[in-house]
């Protein structure tokens, strides 16, 4: 395929540096969790960013575009979750503008069954249709390939407005342009509130909108009755040939089941004769976003120049992977998934429940890296309460003390965090919030063994959903190869059941093993442990490991990991209360391992201050400055480990 930005002279070509600008209605969605019930009987729901650009845009950055996107959110909790979360996904949000007077828009939606899918909008006055000409920047959409707008913002005078100015922009700087007519008649004001999920009603003032603006596109994509709005008729073909009749531009009809077919030029008698991509037989548990996603992949091959063919069986899978799952953007897959889908195929009809599909759909779409972890661990109970002068208000107090001292040193800075737990630091987690700090909470009842959740996680593990969704669920198991048979199968079923209700309830999840608390050990030993858990199906994001004597350990270690978990987070290092200077010859050891990305310490950094503070012979200002100074050393240890090991790489 040709591509007008290919033809521009290279000084132009250079200012290009984004892939797709997204243009329109961005939205929260708020998915009801039960599935099978009415909307009215749906007793909670997930959180999640909505709106066909706003999902574009999502998709595309996650297939590796450079993704922008054009709209308004409200100067309010939703507005920041929407920009925050774009922007967790890699797109850009320069051209998100907030608006001061109006709200996000909100859309509630459930799953019947495998044919009804109830929406409703509110929209009403909603910021994103306060989008204006002003809002549209020539020197922002100058750095795109392509824009990308679609049919709701044609509806509205001044939305239009704003688009049209966009799409003249695009073409005056050598963008190439497309629509998604994405024809919602509740949103013309063809339909009531409750008739979200209505797909078609005929009007003439819609088409004639439609068409006037049909010119300025390069690639113009719908379904069937999309099409059929466009062209003014419920006859597919003749409504194609009047699309033809208006313009150039390549059309694409999605055909649901049967895929989709491309036209490039005139239009033939059948459907069939279009170009076409294969299609993916997967069972339909949810269609609600399959077109957003479809045509996240449509733009991946289209801007990569790829044959129709090839871009439409990117559009189809992405599609099969958004029907599969629940939600609309959490249901599009990274690129590596996309590249595995294509090459193994189809195993599973029901996408959600091939495990190793989704747990390549769960580690490639993390958002957020952490390259580099120090972490002050404050999550110790029974170390604390058995110190003279200790309660659990004064282990609370404390523990916002360690907080303090972890915030001094990482003073906005990426890459530090902590440890927390919620019965005894519950306050200083709740300050926690928003910091910028990783964060992590542990489960485990202090020193059990077998292992027991603390009771307010619950025996079902129900008690995960409660927590924020940015905390790590951490669990230490005290576990070794030569336990017994009971033994490890108490300890695995609890670990499971963990590691299952935290992906369920979203988290990500930490497994720290310390098989030294319970026997003798060898360079292969925690190698044995971990290639167990990964055989019983746990896959944690995060591993915390000892800190082993010899570089052959860490080797076995991090080989059983990488070998059957390429994407882990990585791993870190505990302290075991050692003296700093050989915590320090540890993580020197430590750093030589790519997969270790920094330390998870406690003790060495607060002992000394807690006992001092809780026996009243410090005061808060020095246990901050005490604690402070060490884990600032302990930074300065790891941060020069990791220098040597590039030096030497």
């Amino acid at each position: 395929m040709a591509f007008v930005a290919d033809r521009l002279p290279g000084r132009l070509l250079q200012m290009k540096t984004l892939d797709v600008i997204t243009i329109g209605r961005s939205s929260v969605d708020l998915y009801g969790a039960q599935v099978g019930g009415r909307l009215e009987d749906m007793g909670s729901f997930q959180k999640y960013v909505g709106g066909s650009p706003a999902n574009m845009a999502t998709g595309t950055a996650r297939l590796g575009l450079k993704s922008a996107l054009i709209t308004r959110v409200g100067d309010e909790h939703m507005g920041r979750f929407l920009r925050e979360e774009l922007a967790r996904e890699g797109v850009d949000v320069r051209g998100v503008k907030t608006d001061p007077e109006r709200l996000t828009a909100l859309v509630l939606l459930g799953i019947r069954d495998d044919k009804r899918f109830p929406l409703i909008f509110y929209r009403e006055n909603c910021a994103d249709m306060a989008l204006c000409e002003d809002d549209i920047e020539e020197a922002f959409i100058a750095k795109a390939r392509a824009v990308v707008a679609t049919g709701t913002h044609l509806s509205h005078s001044r939305t239009e407005a704003a688009v049209l100015k966009a799409l003249h922009l695009a073409r005056k700087h050598g963008a190439q342009t497309a629509l998604d007519i994405d024809y919602r008649p509740n949103l013309w004001g063809l339909a009531g509130h409750g008739d979200g999920e209505s797909r078609y009603i005929e009007s003439a003032a819609v088409t004639g909108r439609l068409q006037s603006t049909l010119h300025l596109f390069d690639l113009i994509v719908g379904t069937e009755e999309e099409f059929h709005i466009a062209g003014g008729t419920t006859d597919t073909i003749a409504a194609l040939r009047a699309v033809r009749a208006i313009t150039p531009a390549v059309l694409v009809c999605k055909r649901g089941p049967m895929g989709a077919s491309a036209f490039t030029g005139a239009i033939p008698d059948t459907l069939d004769q279009g170009e076409a991509g294969p299609g993916f037989p997967v069972e339909v548990f949810n269609v609600l976003g399959a077109g957003d996603g479809f045509m996240s992949g449509l733009i991946k091959g289209w801007l990569d120049g790829e044959p129709w063919p090839v871009a439409l069986t990117y559009a189809n899978a992405c599609g099969a992977f958004a029907v599969s799952r629940h939600g609309c953007t959490p249901a599009y897959p990274s690129l590596q998934e996309l590249q595995f889908f294509l090459a193994r195929g189809v195993k599973v009809p029901a996408l959600r429940k091939d495990a190793v599909l989704e747990q390549m759909h769960w580690s490639t779409n993390r958002t957020r890296d952490w390259p580099d972890l120090r972490v002050f661990a404050f999550d110790h109970r029974m170390q604390l309460e058995v110190m003279d002068g200790a309660t659990p208000e004064r282990i609370g107090a404390f523990k916002l003390l360690c907080l303090e001292a972890a915030l001094q040193v990482s003073a906005g800075k990426g890459g530090h965090g902590i440890l927390c737990d919620s019965r005894l630091g519950r306050q200083a987690l709740y300050a926690a919030a928003g910091t910028g700090l990783w964060i992590a909470r542990p489960v485990e009842w202090p020193g059990s063994r077998p292992l027991t959740p603390e009771p307010e996680i619950g025996p079902d593990c129900g008690g995960l959903s409660e927590w924020p969704l940015d905390h790590v669920v951490k669990v230490l198991c005290f576990y070794h190869p030569g336990d017994t048979a009971e033994m490890k199968a108490g300890q695995e079923a609890v670990v499971t059941r963990l590691f299952h209700a935290a992906r369920r309830n979203r988290l990500e999840l930490l497994l720290e093993i310390i098989p030294s608390r319970v026997g003798p050990v060898t360079d292969s030993t925690s190698a044995e442990v971990i290639q167990r858990f990964y055989d019983i199906g746990v896959y944690p994001d995060w591993w915390k490991l000892e800190p082993f004597a010899t570089d052959a350990a860490w080797t076995n270690a991090c080989a059983a990991i990488t070998r059957n978990d390429p994407c882990t987070r990585g791993v870190v290092v505990l302290g075991l209360d050692a003296p700093e200077s050989a915590l320090a010859a540890s993580l020197a050891l430590a750093a030589r391992h790519d997969l270790v990305k920094g330390f998870a310490v406690g003790r060495t950094i607060f002992a000394d201050a807690a006992r001092a503070w809780l026996g009243g012979q410090i005061t808060d200002a020095v246990a901050v400055t005490m604690m402070a100074e060490r884990y600032q050393r302990l930074c300065a240890i790891w941060d020069g480990a990791r220098g040597q090991r590039g030096m030497t790489a």
